[in-house]
């Protein structure tokens, strides 16, 4: 039944899924020593959390509203009640 996926894998491999695929175990081995730690893993998530500022969503989001829908933010007064 997988004959055809592993023949594909191994043969032609299109997306490359094996070409890294041991660096990517390496890494899982890196990640689950890293989760027993709990000490180490929450530092860990706290620094990449810190880091990823850059990659958020609004920043995303802005960068698609300017660029590509040429579009800007509108004002809204909270405190005026209808």
């Amino acid at each position: 039944m997988f004959r055809p996926l592993i023949d594909n894998l191994r043969q032609t491999d299109p997306f490359l899924v094996l070409a890294d695929y041991a660096a990517y175990v390496a890494c899982q081995e890196e990640v689950s020593a890293a989760w027993q730690d709990a000490r180490r893993w929450t530092r860990m998530s706290i620094l990449n959390t810190a880091r990823a500022g850059k990659f958020s969503s609004d920043r995303a989001i802005r960068e698609y509203c300017e660029q590509i829908w040429k579009i800007h933010p509108v004002s809204v007064d909270l405190d005026q009640r209808p």
